[in-house]
């Protein structure tokens, strides 16, 4: 080096042409014509010598392809919404869109889905479908969780599903199966003697929580069965301190006193008894009191006072009138908001002193109108039915039958509904107009109130019979009498014997009735289903005589006959079109009547 050329370049010739270059040192090849262009290359005294240059030539190549690799990794890691190496239950829906990945879940667990899942209870296994207890996999839910998950290079990443259930659904259903494994808890509640508040404090108890059930079904449905759900200690949410609370602060104040109601049409005093009866205090099913008033019972306890600033909504009727339906529109009426009512009483019955609130009326539309009516088909009798009485109209047994006919007349039977004798009528006694006479208690005639009624039955049960309408609930004498057709017959008694029929034509049904000085006749009008209805008879079968028996004489011994008892069949048969559409078998058994004698047995 020459003094002072520290950190100057250096110059080596070097030659180059357009299709070779030779390093310093190597021989030159042939040259052409042609001119050689000589470049000149300056190092600095920091290049490193040519070897050292091939070695950074070397790893700047390495550095490009291995980002290349990398990149590629990172395309491959990236493909598709859902991040490779990614699986739900098994299924891999890796470097998939979200919909081919919840397509191939659908695909993948078909049938699965709805198969039954045992769950274990204690000791005992039972089966939940998923549909009635609302469970199901959240296919875009559980797509979308796996997405969210990231890029990833190697290996694989499992997603759990997500999992939706009823917890109601789930625990009404799993409840019943519980059996030994479950203690209820006592509920907490406060009641009344009278007007005295009586606590009942509560209990824990063993069974299912409905959050931690649905917890275990959620995390190990279709992992491996069978699903064990919990049995804990279950508390009631109202606590024995919270029930003193509301004996003090509620209970106690609540029945100190009436309270006053006030409407635009006059005042109602609530009295302490019907604020007892009305002020339920009960716990729901989690064992929590929420302290509410049962409209119904208040307002049936106020019934009476009610009636003083009321004015009741009238229903549109149907009656005959000439042979013809004719319709009278209803009316509307006004009532105490007893709903509201109820809200307010809640507010002052915690109080001693202050005790009125205010009420508002509401109107009241009636039930049905001259509307609906028009819209039930009512325009032709489709049956009617007669059966005799005697003793003329001055009989109690003819007068209970003339009152029970004129209490169901002008009954309109909506289709759908069923008519009930008794829940029309109610208890058939001395303060409503019913006598006594003849009734068969205990296999023989005996005086009662309402005697009579069952032939106002029989002959209603034969209109909607022959109406073709469906027989829901009659039952025959027990003895036979001839002024009624054999089987097809019904007596009636209350509360425990009742006659109903359904309604099961598309058209309304109006019951007519009528009288004579020794006949009731009851008529249905409607629109004709069946060209006809009538009825055959089979003969009469295990026949069995009737026998003598005397009674004590006196006033309430009552005389009779006597029938043989006999099996027969009545077969009702249904027309349309010309021919028989249905036929509906009816059997019954009637027993031998008794001659009853009033008089001494003959050599007794």
């Amino acid at each position: 080096m020459r003094p002072g050329g520290a950190g100057r370049p250096r110059r080596y010739p070097f030659c180059e042409s357009r299709s070779s270059v030779s390093p310093p040192g190597a021989p030159h090849p042939p040259t052409s014509d042609a001119p050689t262009v000589q470049i000149p290359v300056v190092l600095s005294a920091a290049t490193p010598p040519p070897k050292s240059r091939r070695r950074a030539l070397i790893a700047a190549a390495v550095a490009v392809v291995l980002l290349v690799v990398a990149g590629g990794v990172v395309l491959y890691g990236f493909a598709g919404d859902v991040p490779r190496g990614t699986t739900v239950l098994g299924i891999d829906i890796g470097g998939k869109s979200k919909a081919d990945a919840a397509q191939a879940l659908r695909v993948g667990l078909a049938g699965r889905l709805e198969d039954p899942v045992p769950v274990r209870l204690g000791d005992k296994t039972v089966e939940l479908k998923p549909t009635e207890v609302g469970l199901a996999m959240d296919l875009d839910a559980t797509v979308a969780s796996a997405a969210e998950g990231g890029w990833r290079l190697f290996g694989s990443r499992t997603v759990k599903p997500v999992v939706t259930v009823d917890p109601d659904r789930l625990d009404t259903a799993l409840r019943d199966d519980l059996g030994k494994e479950a203690q209820a808890m006592r509920m907490p509640a406060i009641t009344f003697e009278g007007t005295t508040p009586k606590p009942v404090y509560p209990k824990p108890g063993t069974g299912l929580e409905p959050e931690k059930t649905a917890q275990a079904v959620r995390d190990g449905w279709l992992g491996i069965y069978p699903l064990n759900v919990p049995i804990v200690e279950v508390h009631p949410a109202t606590t024995a301190e919270e029930v003193d609370k509301l004996v003090a602060e509620l209970a106690t104040p609540a029945v100190s006193g009436p309270v006053t109601v006030t409407t635009e049409r006059g005042s109602v005093t609530v009295p302490p008894t019907t604020i007892a009866k009305s002020l339920v205090l009960t716990a729901d099913k989690t064992g929590k009191i929420t302290p509410r008033i049962d409209e119904k019972k208040l307002r049936a306890a106020l019934k009476t006072p009610l009636a003083k600033v009321e004015v009741e909504a009238k229903d549109a009727t149907v009656a005959i009138v000439s042979g013809k339906p004719k319709v009278t529109a209803g009316t509307e009426g006004h009532q105490v908001d007893t709903a509201a009512l109820g809200r307010d009483l809640l507010t002052v019955l915690p109080k001693t002193d202050g005790r009125t609130v205010t009420a508002t009326m509401k109107k009241a539309a009636p039930k049905t109108t001259d509307a609906d009516i028009a819209k039930l088909g009512i325009k032709e009798r489709v049956s009617t039915f007669t059966t005799k009485f005697t003793g003329g109209l001055s009989s109690p047994r003819s007068q209970n039958i003339v009152l029970a006919s004129k209490q169901v007349d002008g009954a309109l039977v909506k289709p759908g509904e069923t008519f009930s004798l008794n829940g029309h009528t109610g208890e058939r006694g001395y303060a409503d107009g019913y006598k006594d006479a003849p009734t068969i208690v205990g296999g023989k005639l005996v005086p009662g109130v309402g005697g009579g009624v069952s032939q106002f039955t029989t002959t209603l049960f034969n209109a909607s019979y022959y109406a073709g309408l469906k027989d829901v609930e009659h039952k025959p004498h027990s003895y036979y009498f001839s002024r009624y057709p054999a089987v097809i017959e019904s007596t009636i008694f209350w509360p425990n014997l009742d006659f109903k029929f359904r309604n099961d034509s598309p058209y309304g049904v109006v019951i007519d009735t009528s009288y004579t000085s020794n006949s009731i006749t009851v008529s249905m009008w409607s629109t004709k289903v069946y060209e006809s209805v009538k009825t055959e008879w089979s003969p009469r079968r295990n026949i069995t005589k009737s026998r003598t028996v005397y009674l004590d004489p006196g006033p309430k011994c009552i005389e009779a006959s006597g029938s043989d008892g006999f099996t027969q069949d009545a077969y009702r048969i249904f027309r349309k079109g010309g021919k028989e559409v249905k036929r509906e078998k009816f059997t019954w058994t009637y027993q031998a009547e008794p001659r009853f004698i009033c008089a001494k047995k003959p050599g007794a």
